[in-house]
Order: structure tokens, then C-alpha cells, then sequence
């Protein structure tokens, strides 16, 4: 389907062979007879064109030319039996995409109707790229022989272009593999967007997703363009793919299929071209067997797919990272801290459950409680999970439960409160710190 196109002239005439031919292009056409119709048409369904007449009756046509650019973000062409050099300088000075004289050749109508939407995509391009949506280019630092396999693995899957799934524990860095897959593709210079799937609501997920049209529910003011649109062209992270929901999936799998969609409360399908990458820590083909994931969408994501190591497979890589997240986190001093023999040795030895999110955590916490120039041992000992408290006697040991008590309530006390910057330094997700802070009952001091 071409674009949606309103035609505003009182001479019923001439509009009602220009929708007839307008039809007949494939173009979906409206009419107005008069400033009244027009606004009624434009509150009930924005158009991409708007071909206007500058005399309507009585009414003022530069009048209602303002009235379209300061409502909709439609493309106006005014079309005018009475043109003058200073009504043609006064519409283009408002705004008017194009200025015509009546009769005016179909061809040369339709040539200034794609100049006219070829403007008005450029807009909308420009506005959702400056929402910030794709990121720089982020360092991913490693040696082992896991690590290697993966870059190669990566590397091989960016140039094909298919759909990719990412699998891998929690904390392991997914959403980096995604960011490394856009940025060696040939598609790297068209937007990544980047969704938290488990973040949001049923309702939330497929607004953000496929957007919705004025009107389409309360509080829907204006047209919100979905990520899929933001995208076009380029690469969509479904982050935590396993929690989307079913009624979303199937969203999914019919852009996945057809390359289109509708916005919520729309009629009209927009065409996208995407690659999807989606993220999980879930096994999905367990969640396919029990039926919470559709077999059908779960093909159409794993045409190929990647795992991410944990980083107790990956050790030889700790000294490596650790000495980056040790610059990173002494940032604005004037020598990061540095690390004994020791200290390095325990931490290469530690399992690392949640990977190099926690890995994260305990070198900002070491720099923050230790770090005035270096960290022994001792000092990595009190971070990891399940050391006792080295000061304590037998009888007054800590459970694990009071440990992190105490290390939440300080690193929370040292933010000020400010949850995002503590869960940063836990090196926890901001939702999980904000369950943890509820089973503490812990209120700000």
C-alpha cells in the first residue's frame, strides 16, 4: 500500500477526479470539502501528504496550512488555480512541501508527492536516531581459548546477516556479543536498538515494540513510532528474549515471517527490513517443550547461534579484565590501585556464578572500601561470596544473609540512596537490589 493522502479543495469536481486517479495509483485517499472537514479528518487519522487547495471558499488556505503543520506532521503540497509569486514564497515560508498550479500534470504530482514523503522519512529518521538508541563501540578483552571461539564465532555470523541467538548464564556479557555482531556487520551504520524484554509489561513490550497511532488508547496523544521502525535497516536486540509473552511472540513471529506489522490501533502495514538478535539465560527449547515458547518463532530466532562462556571457563582472562575494571573503577585518581600476586590468584579462583557482573561489582567494592593503592588477599577475601568476616570471633561469625545486609546498607549509605548507582557497584541489576532492599525492609538514613 502506497501512502495515505488527503485531498482538500472545494470544487467537488476536481477533487473527486483527483481521488479517483490518486485511487487508481494505489494510493489510500481521503477528501475534505472545507477547513471543518479537514481538521476532522486530520484528529481521526494523520495522513503523510496533504494536497490542499489555498482558497476554500471563505476560508484563509494559508490559514489551514499552519493549522496542519502545527497538528500533524503531515507533508503539505499546496495545489491553487489563483497562484502568485508572493502566495507561492508565503506557503514554502510555512512549511508547504511543494506549491503547484492547477491543472497540474498526475506525473508531476506523484514526482512531488515521493520528493514530499522522501522529506518527511528523513525527518522521522533523524528524530528517532537522536533519541540516542545505539551506543558506542564497546572493548571486549580476553585471551583464552573459549574467549577466542566466540570472537571467531561472532565474527563469521556478522557478515551473513541471519537472525542470531545468544545464549548464555547471567552477567556474562550477551548484550555485548549483540553490540560486537552489529558493529563488525555491513550493517553498522543503521541503528542498534537494544530491548530489556524482561523489564517491561505485555502491554508496555508491544507499544514500545510496534508503536501506536493517536487515539489508540487513553493517553496515546500522539503517534509513537515502534523499536522495530527505529531499526529499519538495522540490528534489534531482544535482551531476556524467554520473558516475552505469548501474545507478543506472535507479534514477532509475523514480522519475523512477512516483514510487517501494524501500529497499535492502525490499519496500515509498515514494512520493515531488520535483523533480530535476542539474548537468553534460559534454555528456550525447554521452554518450547513445556509450551510458555512457540516452536515456530524459536526456528525463526536461532538460525544461528552463539554461546557466551562463563568466566570460570574463560580464568586465564580474570588478570586481564581485572586490571581494566581496576582502571575503569579509579577513574579521576591519578594511578589506579594494583593488585598483589595473592589477590590476583583468588580471584582467578573464585567460580564467579554471576560471571563478570559480579567480577564488576567486587573490583569496584575493592576500590571503594580498599583501594587506597593496593589490594592484598585479605581484602579480596571479605568481598567474595561465602568469605567469613576476618576480624570475627567463631561465635560471632557472620551468616552469609548478615554479610550482605551489611555490604547493601553501606554501599547504599555511600550512594546517598541512590539505588541505579548502588546496584552499579553491587554489580547486581537495578530490580534485583530493589527486591533485595524490600526483603531488608531497608529505608533510606
Amino acid at each position: 500500500m502506497r501512502a495515505q493522502v488527503l485531498v482538500v479543495d472545494d470544487d467537488a469536481a476536481f477533487r473527486s477526479s483527483l481521488c479517483r486517479e490518486l485511487s487508481s495509483s494505489g494510493y489510500r485517499v481521503s477528501e475534505a470539502a472545507d477547513g471543518a472537514q479537514l481538521k476532522e479528518r486530520l484528529a481521526a487519522s494523520e495522513p503523510e501528504v496533504v494536497l490542499m487547495d489555498l482558497r476554500l471558499a471563505a476560508e484563509d488556505g494559508l490559514s489551514l496550512l499552519e493549522h496542519v503543520r502545527s497538528h500533524a506532521s503531515s507533508e503539505v503540497i499546496v495545489l491553487t488555480g489563483h497562484g502568485s509569486v508572493q502566495s507561492a514564497i508565503r506557503a514554502l515560508k510555512m512549511g508547504a512541501a511543494d506549491y503547484l498550479l492547477k491543472p497540474c500534470d498526475l506525473d508531476e504530482l506523484e514526482l512531488a508527492m515521493e520528493r514530499a514523503l522522501e522529506t518527511r522519512r528523513l525527518k522521522e529518521r533523524n528524530v528517532i536516531l537522536e533519541r540516542g538508541l545505539s551506543r558506542p563501540r564497546v572493548e571486549m578483552i580476553g585471551r583464552s581459548k573459549a574467549f577466542l571461539e566466540m570472537m571467531a564465532e561472532i565474527d563469521r555470523a556478522a557478515q551473513s546477516l541471519s537472525n542470531v541467538l545468544i545464549v548464555g548464564e547471567s552477567g556474562t556479557g550477551k548484550e555485548l556479543v549483540a553490540r560486537r555482531l552489529h558493529q563488525a556487520s555491513p550493517t553498522r551504520d543503521k541503528p542498534l536498538v537494544v530491548v530489556d524484554c524482561a523489564s517491561l509489561s505485555d502491554e508496555l513490550m508491544h507499544s514500545e515494540l510496534f508503536g501506536h497511532e493517536k487515539g489508540a488508547f487513553t493517553g496515546a496523544v500522539e503517534r509513537k513510532h515502534g523499536l522495530f521502525e527505529v531499526a529499519d535497516g538495522g540490528t534489534l536486540c531482544l535482551d531476556e528474549v524467554g520473558e516475552v509473552t505469548p501474545r507478543v511472540q506472535a507479534k514477532l513471529l509475523r514480522v519475523l515471517e512477512a516483514g510487517t506489522f501494524r501500529r497499535m490501533g492502525g490499519t496500515q502495514e509498515i514494512q520493515v527490513h531488520v535483523r533480530v538478535l535476542s539474548a537468553t539465560n534460559r534454555r528456550l527449547e525447554n521452554a518450547v517443550k513445556s509450551g510458555t515458547f512457540r516452536e515456530d518463532l524459536y526456528y525463526r530466532l536461532v538460525t544461528l547461534q552463539i554461546r557466551v562462556p562463563p568466566l570460570r571457563e574463560r580464568r586465564e582472562d580474570i588478570p586481564l579484565l581485572v586490571e581494566h575494571f581496576l582502571a575503569r573503577a579509579a577513574r579521576g585518581s591519578e594511578r589506579p590501585p594494583t593488585l598483589d600476586a595473592e589477590a590476583t590468584r583468588a580471584l582467578c579462583a573464585h567460580d564467579w556464578p554471576g560471571n563478570i557482573r559480579e567480577l564488576i561489582g567486587v573490583i569496584e567494592r575493592l576500590v571503594t572500601f580498599h583501594g587506597a593503592t593496593s589490594i592484598c588477599a585479605s581484602d579480596v577475601a571479605s568481598m567474595l561470596q561465602g568469605a567469613p568476616a576476618p576480624a570475627a570471633a567463631p561465635e560471632q561469625e557472620l551468616t552469609l544473609a548478615e554479610m550482605e545486609r551489611r555490604q547493601i546498607e553501606a554501599v547504599m549509605r555511600k550512594c546517598n540512596g541512590h539505588r541505579a548507582e548502588a546496584a552499579r557497584i553491587l554489580g547486581l541489576a537495578e530490580r534485583t537490589l530493589y527486591r533485595k532492599l524490600q526483603a531488608l525492609r531497608y529505608r533510606d538514613r
